[in-house]
């Protein structure tokens, strides 16, 4: 697999050509961004306090060091989740992030529904896109689009509004068969 393939693949995203659907799932990555980009700037705030209180609670070592990544993979990783730019592996550290804090919750109350939902919708979520990565609105796509002429489908390019790519494959095809 040479580094073209391989860079297609981590950037193309599961693509259903439904402008609805793509429309949905744009929308759900942006409002669940900027939710946790809120939760990020809660742990910054008081560092210490959160420290004391999540990290060093579950016997982590290095609490100060591991809250300082948990608010930067929030408040990084949140962002480029919205924008869809690195989904998977943004998703990916922000799912992690959120296993901490269900194991936290359980910890701290057992299996309470309702002190564990937020997490654990935030985890499933997150764990979503990073199986199946942004949808066709999102950086991701176009950077596969870039990579990869036939990363996409013509009707998946059709949806992003790439007529230009989409005719210029058309264009293309049509001149292999002439040939």
């Amino acid at each position: 697999m040479n580094i073209t393939s391989l860079a297609s693949t981590v950037f193309k995203p599961n693509v259903t050509p439904n402008t609805v659907s793509q429309t949905t799932l744009a929308i759900a990555r942006v409002v669940i961004g900027l939710m946790m980009i809120h939760n990020g700037q809660d742990k910054l705030a008081d560092i210490e306090s959160f420290a004391q209180a999540y990290v060093a609670y579950l016997g982590l070592p290095f609490p100060i060091t591991l809250s300082y990544i948990a608010a930067f993979t929030e408040l990084i990783g949140a962002p480029l989740v919205m924008v869809g730019l690195f989904t998977r592996p943004a998703a990916l550290g922000l799912f992690s992030t959120m296993c901490v804090a269900m194991y936290h919750h359980v910890k701290v109350a057992g299996l309470s529904l309702p002190y564990l939902e937020l997490s654990a919708i935030y985890a499933a979520c997150f764990l979503y896109f990073t199986v199946n990565g942004p949808g066709l609105f999102s950086f991701d796509a176009l950077i596969a689009n870039r990579i990869d002429m036939s990363a996409l489908s013509a009707r998946a390019k059709k949806v992003m509004r790439l007529e230009s790519a989409y005719n210029a494959e058309s264009v293309q095809k049509s001149e292999v068969t002439a040939q």
